[in-house]
């Protein structure tokens, strides 16, 4: 039994917490090792998804001559006899007499022999039918291999996919990839004290994170369907064991809300063990959302899954999920750790002593700053939906105006776009 282990079932051996960007970097690593297989998908489901080989062409891009204007397609000096005209889609046959010519349509290929394409507007006809004309001096029309050779590589395994690539794809000719599927996650939440519908009321607190959560992990590259958030989840250790082995069948990530503690109706620990889980990270000495913890279980299918225990705190539960199930996701379906970008603090952000301090900032894209924001206690939800990410604070130092930071960037909202 490892002494995070020991810890969790209530030994006297214990763990210090881990530091946020060593915890960030092993699950990572972790999720990386689990990576999930490789299916071949038709590119119109593969939106979201991850590539798993190197994306190379086919063929070169174009793979044929094509006109980049409507116009005339002429060989040798004018005026030029109308011979045919050329449509994209077609083979033209080759143009074999100095002065003659076809006209020629955008995209469409050029016949072999031409010399030059004059341009529509540019032309003009001579009493007997003729197109006369000066061409300009540079070509009209696109090379074999001017985008990419047969061959090259256009983008690397790990590029997520999004409707660009799925467009050059089907321009290289493809139709399926080799990609990572979503990580198919689901969701427990724990808490007697909680209120699935209404306002809070008698001692009873409204559950935010059951409604949240799902989205946040669609927005991480997970599916999770309505059937897989289960809630609450009753405040008893055969509940929890329960609730956690089922979902454990369909899941490559199991979510779970509150119960990280050790306190008399903390059952995540126990349930746990229990269940021959093994901690990667169990507590990160980062605030808020200290008592987090990350733990890997393999089936009797011989299929690694795992289990992220976020904190009950609804804020708290957040930097859980950037800290720890961001990192994982992205290393299950074979992305890199995305680097963090950075930002000038506009104002000052407080240290906390020895642990990571993850502040809630807004950004000025434009200016480059990052704006903290208020309302940002473990409980509360204000300061975060005004947010655009988490400045980090190292331990043992303040955020000082104009020092640059790195910021853990929010997933983007519905309709935004990076910038």
């Amino acid at each position: 039994m490892s002494t995070e282990t020991a810890a969790a079932a209530g030994h006297a051996v214990a763990s210090p917490p881990a530091d946020w960007a060593q915890a960030r970097s092993r699950v990572h690593a972790v999720g990386l090792a689990a990576v999930l297989p490789v299916t071949a998908r038709p590119l119109a489901e593969t939106d979201g998804l991850t590539l798993a080989e190197p994306l190379t062409t086919r063929t070169d891009l174009p793979a044929f001559p094509t006109s980049s204007v409507d116009g005339w397609a002429v060989r040798g000096a004018g005026p030029w006899r109308v011979v045919g005209r050329v449509l994209a889609g077609s083979t033209p046959p080759a143009l074999t007499e100095d002065g003659t010519t076809v006209e020629i349509a955008t995209g469409a290929m050029v016949p072999e022999g031409t010399t030059a394409v004059l341009r529509i507007e540019e032309s003009d006809r001579t009493p007997d039918d003729r197109v006369v004309g000066t061409p300009r001096g540079t070509p009209e029309w696109r090379q074999p291999g001017e985008e990419a050779y047969a061959g090259e590589q256009l983008l690397p395994a790990g590029t997520a996919v999004d409707p660009a690539v799925i467009g050059l794809a089907a321009s290289c000719g493809y139709d399926t990839l080799p990609v990572r599927p979503a990580p198919r996650a689901a969701l427990l939440v724990f808490g007697d004290e909680l209120l699935t519908s209404g306002p809070p009321a008698a001692g009873r607190v409204r559950d935010a994170l059951g409604p949240s959560l799902p989205a946040w992990l669609r927005r991480y590259g997970c599916e999770i369907r309505p059937s897989d958030v289960i809630g609450p989840v009753e405040d008893t250790l055969p509940a929890h064991v329960a609730a956690l082995r089922k979902a454990l069948a369909d899941a490559d990530l199991v979510c779970t809300t509150g119960g990280t503690m050790h306190g008399p109706v903390d059952h995540l620990h126990p349930a746990l063990e229990e269940l021959g889980a093994e901690y990667v990270v169990n507590t990160v000495a980062v605030r808020p959302g200290f008592p987090m913890l990350l733990a890997r279980l393999t089936g009797a299918d011989g299929r690694v899954r795992f289990v992220a225990g976020l904190p009950g705190n609804p804020q708290s539960a957040i930097v859980a999920l950037v800290s720890l199930v961001a990192p994982l996701l992205a290393g299950l379906q074979g992305r890199q750790l995305p680097e963090l970008p950075h930002a000038t603090l506009a104002e000052p952000v407080p240290g906390r002593g020895d642990h990571t301090h993850l502040a809630l900032v807004r950004l000025d894209r434009v200016a480059g700053t990052a704006h903290p924001v208020r309302h940002v206690g473990s409980a509360m939800l204000r300061g975060l939906a005004g947010a655009d990410g988490f400045a980090v604070i190292s331990p043992g130092g303040t955020g000082e105006p104009g020092s640059r930071v790195p910021v853990v960037p929010l997933p983007l909202r519905s309709g935004e776009r990076a910038s």
